[in-house]
C-alpha cells in the first residue's frame, strides 16, 4: 500500500510536470502552417487532458494515504503542501474551463510542480496524529485554508500574467523596477525550494554544538550546507559539499537563539540561489525577466485577465474566513480554552484576512481596477508563501508540531 502511494505521487508530480511542458509549447513553441489559434487549441487541450490525469492520480493518492493513515492528509507540511498543489491544479482547471485562457496553464502548473517538489522535502511517512491534532476540525480548517490557497495563487498567477501584459508593453521605470524585483524575489523561493529538494535528495546533515543566549548548550541539525554555523559552535558531524565540511563563517555573536544560525543559513541560501537562478535566466534569455515572459501573454485582453484574477480571489476569500478564522478558533477554543491567543501563525492569517478584506473592498472601486489590483495579487501571494516558509518553517509558535 505504501508502496502504490508513493508511485501515485510521482505519478502526479511527472504528469503536472509533463502539463507544464505542453502548456509553455501550447503558447511559445513554434506556429505550425494551420495557423496560431488551432496550435494553442490542440496543445492546450492536450495540456487539460494531461493535468487532469494527474488531478486524478493525486486524488488516488489522497484516498491511498486515508486509507493507511486513518484521516485526511493535511496534519503536516508533507501533506499540507501537498494539497495545496492540489488545490491549486483544481482551481486551475475550474478556471480554465470557464475562460479557455491556455496561458494560465503556462504559469499555474510550473508553481504546482514547485510546490509538490518541495512537499517532498519534508518526511513523508504516516506518522499517528499527535493528540493535539485528533479532531474532525483539523480536516475541516486545514483543507479549507489549503484550497483557500489554492484560489488565491490562481489570482496571483493571473494577476501577474496582466503585470507582465501591461507593462511589457508600455513599461515605465517605476512599473518595470517593481515587476523584476518581484520576479526575482520570486526567483528566491524557487532557489529555496530547488536546493532544498537537492539536499533532501542527497541527504545531505550537518550537526553543530551551540551555546545559547541562556548559557545552555544544544545541537542544530542543518538540512542545507553550511555557509554560516553558530556563533563559536563546533561540527560534531557534517557531510562534504564541495571539498568543505565547516561553514565558512559563524553567526554574529547576537546571534544565539535557538535555531537563529540555521535560520540565517536558510536565507542566505534563498538569497543565493535566487540571485544565481535569475542571473542564469537573464543570461539564457538576454532580456530582463518580464521581457522574456511577456511574448506569452502578448495578445490577451487585460480586461478579462484582471477581471480573473479577481474572480479568484474573491473564491479563495470566503474559505479562507471560514477555514483560517472561524473554525480555527473554534478549533482553538476547545484544543486550548481561549479563541485567540496572538501565536505566530493566527497572528499571520489575520494578517492575511485583512490584506484580502482590504484587496477585495479597494478592488470595489474604479481606481483600484487593472495595474493597482494585480499588484495587490501578487502581494497578497507574497504573504502567503512568508507563512509557509518564514512563519512555518522558521518561527516557533504553538503550530510548530506541523
Amino acid at each position: 500500500m505504501n508502496e502504490l502511494m508513493d508511485w501515485l505521487l510521482l505519478g502526479t508530480f511527472f504528469l503536472y510536470l509533463a502539463a507544464s511542458v505542453i502548456f509553455v509549447v501550447a503558447v511559445v513553441g513554434k506556429k505550425v502552417e494551420s495557423g496560431e489559434e488551432e496550435h494553442v487549441r490542440r496543445w492546450g487541450k492536450a495540456g487539460i487532458f494531461v493535468t487532469f490525469t494527474g488531478l486524478l492520480a493525486q486524488v488516488a493518492f489522497t484516498v491511498t494515504r486515508i486509507m493507511i493513515s486513518g484521516h485526511f492528509p493535511t496534519s503536516n507540511m508533507f501533506e499540507f503542501m501537498a494539497f495545496l498543489s492540489f488545490g491549486i491544479v483544481l482551481f486551475f482547471v475550474v478556471i480554465y474551463y470557464l475562460y479557455r485562457m491556455v496561458v494560465i496553464g503556462a504559469f499555474a502548473m510550473p508553481l504546482a510542480v514547485i510546490l509538490l517538489a518541495f512537499a517532498s522535502v519534508f518526511p513523508r511517512e504516516v506518522e499517528p496524529l499527535i493528540p493535539a491534532l485528533q479532531s474532525y476540525w483539523l480536516y475541516i480548517h486545514v483543507t479549507l485554508v489549503a484550497l483557500s490557497q489554492g484560489a488565491f495563487s490562481i489570482g496571483f498567477v493571473v494577476g501577474l500574467i496582466y503585470l507582465v501584459r501591461v507593462v511589457g508593453e508600455k513599461p515605465t521605470p517605476k512599473s518595470r523596477f517593481f515587476l523584476e524585483a518581484s520576479l526575482v524575489l520570486m526567483m528566491m523561493v524557487v532557489g529555496f525550494i530547488v536546493v532544498s529538494f537537492a539536499f533532501s535528495i542527497s541527504d545531505y546533515e550537518a550537526t553543530f554544538k551551540y551555546t545559547a543566549s541562556t548559557g545552555q548548550t544544544g545541537e542544530e541539525e542543518y538540512r542545507l550546507p553550511a555557509i554560516v554555523g553558530p556563533h563559536e559552535g563546533e561540527v560534531v558531524a557534517a557531510d562534504s559539499f564541495l571539498g568543505r565540511d565547516t561553514p565558512l563563517f559563524d553567526a554574529p555573536s547576537w546571534m544565539k537563539g535557538e535555531g537563529a544560525a540555521k535560520k540565517f543559513n536558510s536565507v542566505l541560501w534563498s538569497v543565493f540561489s535566487g540571485l544565481i537562478l535569475a542571473l542564469i535566466t537573464r543570461l539564457i534569455i538576454r532580456k530582463r525577466l518580464y521581457e522574456g515572459l511577456y511574448p506569452m501573454v502578448r495578445g490577451l485582453n487585460p480586461q478579462l485577465v484582471e477581471e480573473i484574477s479577481y474572480r479568484a480571489n474573491v473564491i479563495g476569500y470566503p474559505l479562507f474566513t471560514l477555514g483560517g478564522l472561524i473554525f480555527a478558533m473554534i478549533w482553538a477554543h476547545e484544543a486550548w480554552g481561549r479563541f485567540w491567543g496572538w501565536d505566530p501563525k493566527e497572528n499571520w492569517a489575520l494578517i492575511t484576512w485583512l490584506f484580502y478584506s482590504v484587496y477585495l473592498h479597494l478592488r470595489l472601486s474604479r481606481d483600484w481596477q487593472g495595474e493597482k489590483s494585480a499588484w495587490l495579487a501578487v502581494i497578497g501571494f507574497i504573504i502567503i508563501m512568508i507563512n509557509l516558509l518564514v512563519i512555518n518553517l522558521v518561527v516557533a509558535g504553538l503550530h510548530s508540531y506541523a
